[in-house]
């Protein structure tokens, strides 16, 4: 009976020891594991401090030649578009890299702003003076109108699709005016002002027709100014048609025989063909959620302080 209980409590002692060195196992073979993926949290961490590091103005390098790509898409200016800054930060940091063999400005935009457009038509002829070796090209995409086309002017080329829409050479000012609703719906202006000219095209008050002479003696002043730089930058390359600073679009197609572009061809073509380096890398600025918003709320904050604002001179 002594004998069979001693063999009973060995089994048992047996059993918890295996028990024990099974749990010791799985612990080893977890703390195995741990390290493991611990060792590749380190390593993926570390290959995302080499891509920061590689980060710069919000384009990543290459370090082989390349042709250097900057996106300019949608109304220049505007509350969500094309700002002069963002480009010409990515103009920059294109043309510093030792590697850009040559820049595409690929341009979708029916125009919008002409001090966002003047300044970055001023920047890349500043750049391409500066960098005589690097050449700039213009590849149109849908759009290349007013606003986009000054900027387009400065490049070297112009390269188009066949159905792009090209030109729009002219200035606008548009608004409307509610004085006839107003006084449908019995609504009084009241306005008041410091200086005569303060309530310059107003749209409550009635038209007055020195603001207006005003307007157009500006807008012509600016269309004058586009029309110059466009000359100076086409040159020669320019035909003599009448309606070609007249605010007119062409196909891409027509817009090679009046000499406002010089030819088809896309992105990939003119890296490949034309700079004769096929890898792309992008050097568009990328605009977080927050600065996207504060850009917003800022617009929206001018055009609530200063109304006038909303009937600015726009190149489209």
């Amino acid at each position: 009976m002594a004998k069979a209980m001693d063999d009973q409590e060995k089994r048992e002692q047996s059993a918890l020891e295996g028990l024990l060195l099974a749990h010791l196992d799985e612990q080893r073979r977890a703390r195995r594991w741990g390290i493991f993926f611990k060792s590749l949290g380190f390593v993926w961490l570390f290959l995302i401090i080499l891509l920061v590091a590689s980060h710069d103005g919000g384009e990543f390098k290459s370090i082989t030649p390349h042709t250097a790509l900057i996106e300019v898409s949608g109304e220049i200016g505007g509350e969500v578009g094309v700002y002069a800054d963002d480009v010409i930060g990515a103009l920059n940091a294109a043309f510093e890299d030792k590697h850009t063999k040559g820049i595409v400005l690929r341009i979708n935009s029916p125009g919008g702003s002409p001090v966002h457009a003047g300044q970055i038509h001023d920047e890349i002829r500043r750049l391409r003076d500066k960098y005589k070796n690097i050449p700039l090209y213009v590849v149109v995409d849908d759009i290349c109108a007013s606003g986009g086309y000054y900027i387009a002017a400065a490049a070297d080329k112009i390269f188009v699709d066949k159905a792009s829409i090209v030109g729009s050479i002219g200035v606008l000012m548009d608004g409307f005016g509610f004085t006839e609703g107003m006084k449908k719906l019995g609504v009084e202006r009241r306005l008041l002002t410091a200086g005569d000219s303060k309530g310059f095209l107003d749209p409550f008050s009635p038209l007055d027709e020195r603001d207006v002479d005003h307007a157009r003696n500006m807008l012509e002043e600016i269309h004058r100014q586009f029309i110059q730089v466009v000359r100076q930058g086409r040159g020669k390359r320019l035909k003599q048609d009448p309606d070609l600073f007249s605010g007119l679009v062409w196909s891409g197609t027509r817009s090679i025989e009046l000499g406002l572009a010089d030819g088809l061809g896309s992105l990939d073509y003119v890296a490949r063909e034309i700079i004769k380096a096929e890898e792309i890398v992008d050097y568009t600025p990328q605009e977080g959620l927050t600065e996207r918003l504060a850009r917003r709320l800022g617009t929206a904050l001018g055009e609530t302080l200063n109304p006038e604002s909303r009937g600015a001179a726009r190149l489209r």
